[in-house]
């Protein structure tokens, strides 16, 4: 009898998939000289990372950010602007370039890796056999011993909403609009809503947010989360919260109707359905060899990555949260870690989140409410960029940090940041965090200057010293 640990396979990993968490399994894997194959579609390597999300929306935000002189506003003026008249095909440019030099620098690596790439769709004929439909509809089947489903998601799209992709757009297909719209509503204010709301609000465009939530992104830090309000109002924002949508349909004189349940109707140029993300699970075969789905056709996995079926992995978006390009390539490396006993520790490190807004957010650790809640005694320290050299030279006048830190043992809880550069200065703390470095080590190390850095400095000695303070207090 032939089983698994004798049988000859074409491949030693084959991946479904071909977005950040198939590459690193595919290369983490290669490097130990295993025979690897990625499954994806003709021209996309990279996956939706690379062609219709990651990528493109945040070189579209630097676009918006250069040509609409948003960040030079508080020095020149709210009038000043890089191009007086920003056309879509302005903004759509440095997309389409940024996304061809990745998928060239990723057609390279897979080639010095020794990676085969197997074009067409990939579909189980049983637990350890994907058979490839080319597209020219050529069939070839191929073998392997350890599989992994990293096929991503794609935009949900609900059936009460008449999409077109003309004047009705889902988050992957929204940079394909030919006209920059007078304005535009927005269903969804999660990240990705958010993300465009602010990057069109930027545009001078008049933007409409409407989300079912009463509160906009509730899983992060209050206080960020209203200066970013604030900030989106100030641009010309309107937020319809807690209201859901009935309808959404295109009338003949081809602007939108979004009719709201509340009675109350938006009517705007273009609609952007930003309603969450579902796996693309389907048409898999994953029924062949009895794999159960989660909602939303999400694929249950392990603290290894391991399916029900141990030589089966799922890695990415497929697996639902957290659903980061960043995450899912650190998932796509421990699948080949595991899948071939590769001797290497892992560290823990806490994950930071970054939102590429206008102005961005990122933050690391817990929040105040998640403290307040588990009663965990901290205190706060805050630098505002208005008061850092380096933010007055750049002219972010509203952006901030905040330290959270336990009032006791000064070890660091939580960093959040909303300004320039935010997913950067996010690192900092992350490393502060993970190396126990505490609120004195930000408080006695020394920044550059000018630096947006310093602002950890500033901050740290604002906690240190309100800290201090209340002791003194307890006291007396």
């Amino acid at each position: 009898m032939t089983t698994s640990s004798t049988k000859k396979f074409d491949y030693d990993l084959l991946v479904l998939g071909c977005g950040p968490a198939g590459q690193k399994a595919a290369f983490q894997s290669a490097k130990i000289r295993k025979k690897v194959a990625v499954v994806d579609k003709i021209g996309m390597v990279g996956g939706n990372c690379v062609h219709n999300a990651t990528i493109p929306s945040k070189s579209f935000k630097e676009a918006v950010v250069y040509l609409s002189g948003f960040r030079q506003r508080n020095i020149y003026g709210a009038g000043y602007r890089v191009k007086t008249h920003i056309e879509m095909s302005d903004l759509t440019f440095r997309c389409n370039r940024i996304m061809q030099d990745e998928y060239e620098v990723l057609r390279a690596q897979f080639s010095r890796n020794h990676v085969d790439l197997l074009d067409g769709h990939g579909y189980f004929i049983d637990e350890h056999t994907i058979q490839i439909t080319s597209p020219e509809g050529e069939i070839t089947s191929k073998t392997a011993k350890n599989i992994l489903i990293s096929v991503g998601a794609k935009p949900v799209r609900p059936n009460y909403i008449e999409f077109d992709g003309v004047n009705i757009f889902d988050s992957d297909d929204i940079l394909s609009m030919k006209e920059l719209p007078r304005d535009i509503t927005v269903v969804g204010g999660g990240v990705v809503g958010t993300e465009y709301a602010s990057m069109f609000a930027a545009l001078g465009v008049n933007v409409t947010v409407v989300d079912a939530r009463k509160e906009l992104l509730s899983f992060m830090d209050k206080e960020i989360v209203e200066c970013l309000v604030y900030q989106m109002r100030s641009m010309g924002v309107t937020f319809r919260l807690g209201e859901e949508v009935e309808s959404v349909k295109t009338r003949e004189d081809n602007s939108v109707v979004t009719k709201l349940k509340s009675g109350k109707v938006v009517v705007s140029d273009v609609v952007l359905v930003s309603a969450g993300r579902i796996s693309a699970t389907e048409n898999l075969g994953l029924e062949n060899f009895g794999l159960e789905l989660e909602p939303k056709g999400r694929i249950a996995v392990n603290e290894k990555f391991q399916t029900s079926l141990p030589h089966i992995y799922a890695a990415g978006d497929v697996i639902g949260f957290p659903a980061l390009a960043a995450t899912s390539s650190a998932q796509g490396r421990l699948v080949a870690v595991h899948a071939f006993d590769i001797d290497d520790e892992i560290m823990e490190v806490p994950l930071p989140i970054g939102m590429y807004s206008i102005p961005e957010i990122s933050y690391v650790g817990a929040n105040e409410q998640e403290l307040t809640e588990q009663n965990i005694p901290y205190e706060t320290g805050i630098a505002r960029f208005k008061e850092i050299a380096r933010g007055v030279i750049i002219g972010d006048e509203e952006g901030m940090l905040k330290i959270l830190f336990h009032r006791e043992t000064y070890e660091i809880l939580g960093v959040h940041i909303i300004g320039e550069y935010a997913t950067e200065l996010s690192h900092i703390g992350q490393a502060v965090i993970a190396l126990k470095g505490g609120l004195r080590y930000l408080r006695d190390a020394v920044f550059n200057y000018p630096t947006l850095a310093e602002a950890y400095k500033v901050a740290a000695f604002d906690g240190y010293n309100k800290a201090k303070a209340s002791l003194a207090l307890k006291k007396k």
